[in-house]
């Protein structure tokens, strides 16, 4: 991780993950061709803009509330090959790719929250980790449902 010197620091290089993320999920949801995996991603595009909210809303002064509780992790991308973007990618390949981005951002914002002295900015990372969480579970539960299910 980067040895930022200020708090803001670390909220814009989390606040431009965000955007990332955004971009990415559009981009994703605009490779399917079926309208039902298109939505389901441009869906996940808006909830990391809600992210990239907060992060501003804490960076302008207000703090988020802590996460209540330990989200499940199936650890179903823990044991999956890793994917790379493709035009002709299918929703599987997609799902794959999505659960372990998310994975990714869970760890960033651990790492984040573990890299500042400040209570207030550590348990806004840890709470926006336990929401990226709950992304992959969604995305594990998806690819339980859809792909594990039919092989």
């Amino acid at each position: 991780m980067n040895q930022w010197k200020t708090a803001d620091e670390i909220l814009d290089f989390a606040i431009g993950q965000e955007e990332q993320a955004h971009k990415f999920y559009t981009e994703l949801a605009g490779r399917m061709d079926r309208p039902w995996m298109s939505k389901i991603f441009s869906d996940f595009a808006k909830e990391e803009l809600g992210h990239k909210k907060k992060l501003l809303d804490v960076k302008a002064g207000k703090r988020l509330a802590a996460s209540e509780k330990k989200v499940l992790d199936l650890k179903i991308a823990d044991y999956l090959v890793d994917v790379e973007p493709d035009a002709n990618m299918d929703y599987q390949q997609a799902l794959v790719l999505a659960m372990k981005k998310e994975k990714k951002a869970f760890k960033m914002y651990t790492d984040l929250a573990a890299s500042t002295d400040d209570e207030g900015l550590e348990q806004t990372f840890l709470a926006l980790a336990q929401e990226e969480a709950k992304h992959k579970l969604r995305f594990e539960i998806e690819y339980d449902s859809f792909i594990m299910t039919e092989n």
